[in-house]
């Protein structure tokens, strides 16, 4: 494999000069005792930027090209043990651990692999100014970055992770390694409430205020029924550059960000070079966290980690996406929660952001020339743009899943991505229904046509339709996964059964399935209702209209008059609106966006 070469190389012709927070990859161990430097596959991070004696010194090891073995300290009496440490990803790899209490003095810190130290770095507790690293979107920088994204938000496949918004992900120590990194408290009452296309901006915006990189965004028109967003020249923002910002700069930063990008942003045309992202290629090995996938109709989700298929479990691919109430939660990778559909409004899928570079001519982000793969970063692909949604969904479910799954196993996999979107309509319900019984008479205004799906205010905050058509979509998948056995058996592990027999055996478990799992909302009058998955079902239609938050929360899940739970709904819509819903009903039961 060839040394990857600095981004900045790729426009600039400076070398990048050594710095001392990162290690480099050594031909050998005798190498290794001489010199203790940076380099492009393997680095070590350690945060704060200024560690203290007594005080916990974060560190993490991340890198490109292969999984690491462990991390050994060597503190300033010469005492060397090895660190215990958590494994993530793969690509990029990482290592993470806490010395605790060190003691002031220079600790050497390497990590290893098959018994030869592979990269290498020195810090001083106690002492002078810390090393935030190279100060541009090189190679090292963009790993940690998806090491830092995986790290945010990390919690066992089983556990339903969500949050109010990314406040408290940022401000939790354990999530976020570089809570307090610059030593300034400057974490504890910062505001951090991106909704859906904020998300991955934020977080990025976050990032290089912390390690002092420059970041560039492009303000973008929104698209058309027949073309794609298109964007300005990119707006750069270098006031985290060499220097510990202020949390006020870093606010201020974020709030003009925020105000500029929307969801077009992300869904710029895939052969568009004047973007913030570009089109990557659907494999393992350039679909890091960090990566966003915007589908055709506004939505953002971000990549924060794979879970690899072992034995009869499922893979997984987890993302998060913020709402616009703010809230933050974590979904698995499948087609009710990543739209694609190859539309003339929109260029869909999996895209990285574009490195930006510093340079004496100013902040640019690469075109896509420079994105060739000779750096080591995810290349500039179109692989997406000539997928059928069925090939696209294909080709996931086999990264994902490689060796293929059982009928069964996939099945159960689906269920249990379905209950995760029913369980989040919940929350997302719920917080409707708050904001309307805090403002008693209250009419939250209903936008007309196609604006339902794309408006702010108290509509977009606490309405449901986009949310709607995706679960709606959702309860499709499902339904219509025998038939996709039927048609794609080389996706499955059938055991000597025909397609259609074992169609046929997940017809019979859905069907049992149907009244075993459930989910309880708060009626209006405080009192708890359990409604089973086939109740939902039956109530198909309902669901194309329960999108109102001015309707009551029964009517929101499905209630219609003569249910027993409809007895205590207090509020309806009026009727001008729900003439419109009406109206508007085709989009849904067909699960078809209108274009705008």
């Amino acid at each position: 494999m060839s040394t990857p070469r600095s981004i900045g190389s790729l426009i600039a012709s400076s070398t990048i000069v050594g710095l001392s927070l990162v290690g480099v990859v050594f031909a050998d161990t005798a190498q290794a005792a001489e010199a203790c430097r940076q380099g492009d596959e393997v680095r070590i991070w350690t945060a704060p930027l200024q560690p203290s004696p007594g005080a916990p010194l974060e560190i993490i090891a991340v890198a490109t090209d292969a999984d690491l073995d462990d991390v050994l300290i060597t503190d300033p009496a010469g005492r060397q043990t090895s660190l215990r440490t958590a494994r993530a990803g793969g690509p990029p790899w990482s290592l993470y651990g806490t010395q605790f209490r060190p003691v002031a003095g220079t600790y050497r810190i390497e990590t290893t692999r098959a018994g030869r130290v592979a990269g290498c770095t020195e810090v001083t507790v106690g002492g002078g100014g810390g090393d935030r690293g190279s100060g541009e979107w090189d190679l090292a920088t963009e790993a940690f970055y998806a090491a830092w994204i995986e790290h945010l938000f990390e919690a066992p496949p089983e556990q339903s992770l969500s949050f109010d918004s990314l406040g408290p992900v940022l401000r939790d120590p354990e999530r976020n390694l570089l809570f307090n990194y610059l030593g300034d408290g400057e974490d504890s009452r910062l505001p951090a409430e991106p909704d859906c296309a904020d998300l991955p901006y934020f977080l990025r915006t976050y990032f290089a205020w912390k390690l002092g990189l420059p970041i560039a965004y492009r303000p973008c028109t929104r698209g058309s029924r027949s073309s794609p967003p298109t964007c300005q020249s990119p707006v750069a923002e270098t006031r985290f550059i060499g220097s510990r910002a202020s949390a006020e700069t870093f606010r201020e930063a974020s709030r003009t960000m925020m105000n500029t990008v929307h969801s077009g942003s992300a869904r710029t045309a895939l052969r568009d070079e004047a973007t913030d992202v570009y089109p990557v290629a659907l494999d393992r090995a350039t679909l890091w966290p960090g990566t966003i996938f915007a589908d055709p109709y506004g939505h953002i989700m971000v990549i924060v980690k794979w879970l690899p298929q072992r034995g009869r479990e499922s893979g997984l691919l987890l993302a998060v996406d913020a709402q616009p109430d703010n809230s933050v939660t974590r979904k698995r990778f499948w087609e009710g929660t990543f739209l694609f559909a190859q539309t003339p409004s929109a260029g869909p899928g999996f895209k990285a952001f574009r490195p930006v570079v510093h340079t004496s001519g100013g902040v640019r982000q690469l075109p896509n020339s420079a994105l060739d793969g000779r750096s080591g970063l995810p290349p500039f692909s179109l692989e997406q743009a000539a997928l059928s949604p069925a090939d696209f969904y294909a080709r996931m479910h086999q990264l994902i899943n490689p060796r293929g799954l059982e009928p069964e196993v996939a099945y159960a996999a689906t269920l249990d991505a379905l209950m995760e979107q029913l369980e989040t309509r919940v929350t997302s319900v719920d917080n409707g229904e708050a904001y309307m019984r805090n403002r008693p008479g209250t009419l939250v205004p209903m936008p007309s046509g196609p604006a339902i799906f794309e408006t702010t205010g108290p509509w977009e905050d606490y309405a449901t339709p986009s949310r709607d058509m995706r679960l709606l979509i959702a309860m499709n998948v499902l339904a219509e996964l025998p038939e996709r056995i039927r048609r794609y058996p080389e996706l499955f592990v059938l055991q000597g059964r025909s397609p259609s027999d074992a169609a046929a055996h997940i017809e019979r478990l859905n069907a049992q399935r149907m009244d075993e799992r459930f989910v309880t909302y708060t009626r209006s009058d405080g009192t708890p209702w359990r409604l089973s998955l086939g109740e939902i079902y039956n109530r198909r239609a309902e669901f194309e209209i329960a999108y109102n938050p001015n309707d009551c929360v029964e009517r929101r899940w499905g209630a219609s008059p003569g249910t027993p739970d409809e007895t205590t709904c207090r509020r309806t819509a009026p009727a001008d609106q729900r003439a419109r819903m009406e109206e508007y009903r085709p989009w849904f039961r067909d699960t078809v966006r209108p274009p705008r």
